[in-house]
């Protein structure tokens, strides 16, 4: 194993005390030795910091004094490592053991794979196992509407998405970033989008990633444990404030990462999508309409940060154009030597 397979595990915890404790004990038990495991805590008031005490001899942990946001967290973690490749994790996802290795094996494929996942399925917020074993993500696609999702969120899992595959991007919750990639896809020194605060920031980086000609490979040999608070069907279970961000943020996305011929192609599902959401925080989600007011305040920053995206592109509109589908896009990829390897040995 060369130096140049080390791997950085960042997670970011606000009030998460019921989690972290079995989610760091996850990442210790991996049989994949050349780790390093970063925890920001942004000023968690329910015991976490208690919990983090206890692992502060394995782990490097640093206490903010306020909540800086998931994404801004993520990259000042990211800036305290200097691995080959970052592990982003949520302290809700427990991993099996074999997780991180296979996440690095499949990185290995092809020096244009940016981002790897893995196969997260669902669990309950008390670690319980649901009555049928449930995906929550093999990777996130873009809808013509903009929308994005997990693929094969809440499908029973039948042993299904058993391949190698490119996808658009990948959830944060799980991700493994190659260091080239951060850097080269980093706006304003920025790998995650900190206006976003949190939620869509990673796939703001999917797109980003895809824009400026990275991969992003799914391998079925890397699984874990995701517990899911949001869902498209929970929104009125969410706190205000994550709808919030997540109207904000969809509409960042867009004014960062949209080029012109998407915007020709599939306007009017955009636009529908549009009004149902201007719709909503008008007549029920009030507390979201303060999303307008931070874009309405901030487009100048915003635009600035489009013009280096646009200026950096490297891909065609028909590229970019193949990857949204209300059906989940991906393509095939070629499995990792090792894996082959195995396969082979079992047939032998």
């Amino acid at each position: 194993m060369s130096s140049h397979d080390f791997v950085s595990v960042t997670i970011v915890t606000y009030n998460s005390g019921r989690f972290i404790k079995r989610c760091l004990e996850s990442v210790l038990a991996q049989k994949y030795l050349h780790k390093e495991i970063i925890v920001i805590d942004n000023a968690s008031v329910d015991g976490t910091v208690d919990i983090l005490e206890q692992f502060e001899d394995r782990c490097k942990i640093v206490y903010n004094d306020e909540n800086i946001g998931f994404a801004a967290a993520q990259n000042q973690a990211i800036r305290m490592s200097s691995s080959e490749w970052v592990l982003t994790l949520n302290p809700d996802v427990l991993l099996l053991p074999n997780f991180i290795q296979a996440l690095v094996d499949a990185g290995q494929v092809n020096p244009k794979i940016g981002t790897v996942c893995g196969k997260l399925l669902s669990i309950l917020a008390n670690f319980d196992l649901p009555d049928k074993p449930l995906v929550d993500s093999t990777g996130i696609y873009f809808t013509p509407m903009l929308r994005h999702l997990d693929r094969g969120s809440q499908e029973v899992d039948n042993g299904h998405y058993l391949n190698h595959e490119y996808v658009f991007g990948a959830t944060a919750a799980a991700a493994l970033y190659r260091r080239e990639m951060i850097e080269d896809v980093s706006i304003d020194d920025e790998f995650f989008d900190s206006d976003f605060f949190v939620y869509r920031e990673d796939a703001d980086v999917a797109w980003r990633a895809q824009l400026f000609g990275w991969k992003c490979i799914y391998t079925p040999h890397a699984r874990g444990y995701h517990v899911r608070n949001v869902l498209p069907g929970n929104r009125r279970a969410l706190p205000p404030v994550i709808n919030m961000h997540s109207v904000k943020n969809r509409f960042l996305l867009r004014m960062k990462n949209m080029t012109g011929d998407l915007y020709r192609r599939n306007w009017l599902s955009i636009t529908i999508r549009d009004m149902i959401v201007v719709g909503c925080c008008l007549v029920y989600e009030h507390s979201s309409l303060k999303a307008f007011w931070f874009v309405a305040k901030n487009w100048r920053r915003v635009l600035e940060k489009r013009r280096e995206i646009m200026n950096r592109r490297r891909v065609s509109d028909e590229y970019m154009a193949s990857w949204f589908s209300y059906a989940p896009v991906s393509k095939p990829a070629k499995a990792p030597t090792k894996v082959l390897s195995r396969s082979k040995a079992a047939r032998d």
